[in-house]
């Protein structure tokens, strides 16, 4: 990820290489170690890029995947690049594992059929749109996206080049969010009128060291940047803590809407439009300080078929999880590690043959892989994954305008807010661009 990396010689030849990526690779069986594991023509090689604490904790899902072979790994902090290789050298035995800063030039690389994609969110659109332009398939972290439009640069880039996307958004490859949205889509609640999205709320105090200074000597700090706008280093600011820094990410908002609202959607059916009509918002920041996400919030919005979809954090009424409430005053909620209902007799309930089975997920990294060899839609693709994304998106501007947010579905438009409209992007540095 650094500027340098837009060299002409470079972009030229990742256009030449893409067009040799459709399939998976042969790689040499000398390279792979000596693990009874299937031959070389059945394996994914894969790349990671950014291995801090989730990418990392990607990592070692494919690395127990015996057809998956990762054999780079890239971040712009050498301490998180060393480990990572360390962790994939041991794994196989072998000092194979390569290290990159630029991602760039992972991306380069013919011999690599896949990326694990878990930057901060401000990356996440550069960093897949590179990754789909040579011909890589790519499991994203979510959110989606660090804005809604540049959601939108994502799925174009990725259904122009064909690329299969996972989202990290795991939770829909579990049974109990499986079952819960099952009972809703078959009716168990007759007709939905409220859902309530519960999310985590804080920071309340801002944490760790503020000091303005000089960054250290293993980080690339510029490029860490990236497209968000200067400013100076403080340890603070980065690696976990860069979520509640609205440059950076979006707070807890944005940290968990592709995990409950996901499944909120799942269960209406909505993947395949995208709400609100309208939302409307507030939020609660701290008064100084480097972080600036709301750190309690509210959102209620207006989706197709009258329903009022509430999105909260830290808010006693709205409980955690994902809760469907039906006419009838029938509900689920369900959660991680388990799920509640009224009548309880739902949890009982089964759904047959003939009726709205959702797909049983293998496992979420094993998913991935698996519609890597056969081009199927994932459980979590781009599309979804914008989808559910975009109350957040919307709900962000609507508590920073201090508006209610009208909006197309069909266009993706806000309706008649200018200024709310130019929100819908983040302004990029003049170094980078999409």
């Amino acid at each position: 990820m650094t500027r340098a990396s837009l060299r002409p010689s470079r972009r030229q030849f990742n256009k030449a290489a893409a067009a040799t990526l459709a399939t998976p690779v042969i790689i040499p069986a000398a390279a792979l170690g000596n693990d009874k594991r299937p031959a070389p023509s059945e394996r994914i090689t894969l790349g990671c890029i950014g291995v801090g604490g989730m990418g990392t904790g990607n990592m070692n899902q494919f690395l127990a995947q015996k057809d998956c072979q990762v054999v780079a790994v890239c971040d712009v902090d050498t301490g998180h690049r060393n480990r990572a290789k360390r962790i994939v050298d041991s794994k196989y035995g072998n000092h194979d594992c390569v290290t990159y800063e630029d991602y760039h030039d992972l991306c380069a690389r013919r011999d690599i059929d896949a990326i694990s994609m878990a930057t901060p969110d401000h990356w996440h659109a550069m960093a897949a749109i590179e990754s789909a332009k040579n011909g890589k398939d790519v499991y994203g972290e979510k959110p989606f996206s660090h804005s809604l439009l540049e959601g939108r640069a994502m799925i174009n880039a990725l259904t122009r080049y064909s690329r299969v996307w996972q989202t990290g958004s795991w939770q829909r490859s579990l049974q109990n969010f499986r079952f819960a949205c099952e009972l809703v889509r078959n009716q168990r609640l007759g007709k939905i009128v409220r859902v309530e999205v519960g999310l985590p709320s804080g920071p309340f105090s801002v944490k760790g060291d503020q000091t303005l200074q000089k960054p250290p000597a293993g980080l690339d700090y510029d490029t860490w940047l990236g497209p968000a706008p200067w400013a100076p280093y403080a340890p603070a600011k980065v690696h976990f803590n860069w979520r509640w820094n609205l440059d950076y990410g979006g707070g807890q908002l944005m940290d968990w809407i592709g995990h409950h609202c996901d499944i909120a959607h799942w269960g209406l059916g909505h993947d395949d439009s995208i709400g609100p009509l309208e939302i409307a918002g507030v939020g609660e920041y701290l008064p100084d300080g480097i972080w600036n996400s709301a750190s309690r919030y509210r959102l209620t919005a207006a989706y197709p078929g009258g329903i009022e979809f509430v999105i909260a954090g830290g808010y006693t009424d709205i409980e955690g999880g994902a809760k469907w409430i039906g006419e009838n005053g029938h509900w689920v909620r369900v959660d991680r590690g388990w799920i509640d209902a009224y009548p309880k007799s739902l949890l009982h309930e089964r759904i047959g043959p003939d009726e709205i089975n959702l797909f049983h997920s293998p496992g979420h990294h094993r998913n991935f892989l698996d519609c890597v060899k056969s081009r199927a839609l994932t459980i979590a693709p781009a599309e979804v994954a914008h989808r559910s994304a975009t109350p957040g998106h919307l709900g962000q501007i609507a508590m920073r305008t201090g508006r209610k947010i009208r909006w197309d579905a069909a266009t993706e438009r806000i309706i008649a807010d200018p200024t709310a409209t130019r929100m819908l992007a983040n302004a990029h540095r003049s170094e980078t661009r999409l």
